[in-house]
């Protein structure tokens, strides 16, 4: 889960690849990883293009997929660009709080998705989450999620394809543009080859590659500084402990804090993000059964407890060990950006070959993070705007052309937007300025929907819009400094905005309109539909570590020690 994060001093991202002194020494033997890398990449996609005979092979891997490779795909999917290069940088910035964008941020609603949300979503056989908000409430809603949803996926892609080619750059050398386009082209032979299968065991591969990465880093950063002791010693107090993150949520209060972290952030923003998300769903929905779909995320929230550990702490490394970094902390002044913690960090710490792996993990970040938005936007392109609303009826060969084909576009249009985020100083603000307007009114209308049958078709999409204009109001506000919030609070106003804003309009909107026959809402709302269709026949024959409700009660637990732990 990404949040919204207040610009940094100093230059922006540009300068990293523009007039940053900053450059990574490496040697052949870092070449020749990452170039190995690449043909391990490539190679999946040659081999995932020999599965491909139909769309649904193309666009949900055939829904063949075992649970524990869509679970770490699933987590993969989010370490893209913003998840390594700027929880790190929030890290440096604000410390410990940051741990509060996975334990609180991230992993209750990917319980709450694999627990409850997932029987409908695999029950259904949709194919995207678009066809469930059309099956639910109509093409109205279902146009402006589709539209929406397509339209931040191009937009989130560029944040990572502007990433992977500062990496590029400041590994070669070579100009930005040259850089970003070349990142393109790589991610973009392995999707269109091999579609969703070519994306997730990619994905997979680059889980274990991003972990290969940032341990060494964190166990070499710590060395330097004398351990968690020498660490904690360096740091102000207030960035030591998680709670109750006044820095971060930008308000004074404690308790304000912890009310706009809790529910803000942990509610609204969380499962805004998490549960409607069709980069994160679409893993699930590739799987074979309804008990392998609710495993998916409840099996990505394990790695997830532990990720804060290797993108944070060395953050929080390099805001005491790299000048440019303390400099930048102390005075807010300097050269340096947040953004740019970890590579100086690798810079400094680690020798050749294991910053070959390093570059590596996060070239493999980057491209895993755009190519999750490519493939979600291809089968949202295809199926829920093209089929739809274009061209219906065609052979099932004719879509899988045209998501080939979306694929092509969607990376051409991120080579533009990557370097519209490249003018934001910190990727979080971009990041954030999208998923509030986008993902809070989402939630609610989903939540709504699933659990209150009398809401209509009508109230969908009134409430979609409304509730993302109502987002956009504050952020304006806040641009204006009408309203005045730092930190983190612009988003969590914004966000609770949004999702008050959706519900009160669909519950007036419903009370005036006629809802849909009580017999057309099975599978779709909770009330009507039977217990029996949330199961797999044999899922009480399942051993226990494949029980999804179980898996989720031992994850819950793990994540409520370390908020109680690090607290």
């Amino acid at each position: 889960m990404l949040l919204f994060a207040p610009p940094t001093s100093g230059p922006g991202p540009a300068v990293l690849a523009a007039a940053s002194p900053l450059r990574l020494d490496a040697a052949p033997v870092d070449y020749a990883l990452v170039a190995i890398y690449f043909v391990f990449v490539l190679g999946i996609g040659l081999m995932a293009r020999r599965r491909v005979s139909s769309s649904i092979d193309f666009f949900l891997s055939g829904r063949s997929l075992p649970a524990w490779v869509t679970g770490l795909a699933f987590i993969s999917a989010n370490l893209g660009a913003v998840e390594i290069m700027g929880m790190s940088a929030n890290g440096a910035q604000y410390g410990m709080p940051t741990m509060h964008y996975f334990w609180i941020g991230a992993i209750p609603a990917m319980l709450f998705l694999g627990v409850v949300m997932m029987p409908f979503y695999y029950g259904s056989k949709v194919r995207s989450v678009p066809e469930f908000m059309r099956r639910r409430f109509g093409t109205g809603a279902h146009l402006v999620n589709a539209l929406s949803f397509a339209l931040a996926q191009v937009l989130i892609a560029g944040v990572n394809l502007y990433l992977l080619g500062t990496i590029v750059n400041v590994l070669l050398g070579w100009p930005m543009w040259v850089s970003v386009i070349v990142a393109a082209v790589i991610v973009l032979s392995y999707i269109t080859l091999g579609g969703l299968s070519a994306a997730i065991y990619n994905e997979v591969l680059q889980f274990f590659v991003i972990v290969a990465a940032l341990l060494p880093l964190t166990l070499v950063g710590l060395h330097r500084v004398g351990g968690m002791r020498g660490l904690t010693d360096k740091i102000s107090t207030e960035q030591l402990h998680s709670w109750p993150g006044n820095q971060l949520s930008g308000f004074s209060s404690n308790l304000l804090s912890v009310i706009g972290i809790v529910l803000g952030l942990g509610f609204v923003l969380s499962f805004g993000y998490w549960t409607t998300n069709f980069v994160e769903v679409q893993r699930a929905l590739a799987t074979h059964s309804i008990s392998a779909a609710r495993r998916t995320p409840i099996i990505g929230a394990f790695p997830k407890m532990l990720i804060p550990f290797l993108v944070i702490v060395p953050g929080m490394i390099a805001a005491v060990l790299i000048p440019q970094i303390t400099e930048l902390k102390t005075t807010g002044t300097g050269e340096a950006t947040y953004n740019q913690a970890l590579l100086y960090l690798m810079k400094e710490v680690l020798p050749n070959g294991l910053l070959g792996v390093a570059i590596a993990g996060l070239l493999a970040a980057f491209m895993a993070g755009m190519a999750a938005n490519v493939s979600a936007f291809n089968t949202v392109f295809s199926f829920d705007l093209w089929e739809q609303y274009v061209v219906k009826g065609k052979p099932d060969g004719y879509y899988v052309t045209v998501g080939r084909l979306a694929t092509v576009g969607a990376t051409v249009i991120a080579i533009g937007t990557a370097f519209i985020a490249g003018s934001f100083s910190n990727m979080m603000d971009y990041l954030q300025t999208l998923f509030s307007f986008f993902n809070a009114p989402l939630f609610a209308t989903f939540i709504l929907g699933m659990f209150w049958k009398r809401m209509t078709a009508t109230a969908g999409w009134v409430g979609l819009v409304a509730g993302t204009l109502s987002a956009i109001v504050v952020f304006v506000l806040n641009k204006a400094e009408v309203i005045h919030l730092s930190g983190q609070g612009v988003s969590f106003v914004a966000a609770g905005t949004a999702f008050a804003v959706d519900i009160a309009l669909s519950v007036i909107v419903s009370l005036f309109t006629a809802p849909k026959p009580a017999e057309e809402l099975v599978g779709l709302v909770y009330s009507e539909t039977p217990r029996d269709q949330f199961v797999d026949p044999d899922e009480a024959a399942l051993p226990w570590y494949q029980r999804p409700a179980l898996l989720a009660g031992i994850a819950l637990a793990g994540v409520a020690v370390l908020n109680i732990v690090v607290g």
